[in-house]
């Protein structure tokens, strides 16, 4: 699974985006809203450490997610 974190513009909030192995996206969340409904994506349970990865990504740089 890979992470993006997608820069908003004016009214546009930042967005996370969650990728398979293929580059499909799969998830496509607010970076300042609270993290929910990670069971559908395999991450229940690791809501901290989603957090903290989120926190520390820099703008356009797609990364693989290890938690």
């Amino acid at each position: 699974m890979y992470i993006i974190k997608v820069k908003g513009k004016a009214k546009i909030p930042d967005y996370i985006q969650l990728r398979d192995e293929a580059f499909v996206l799969i998830a496509y969340f607010r970076a300042d809203r609270p993290l929910k409904d990670l069971h559908r994506y395999g991450l229940e349970g690791k809501e901290t450490e989603l957090a903290a990865v989120i926190s520390g990504l820099e703008f356009g740089k797609l990364q693989p997610l290890s938690l």
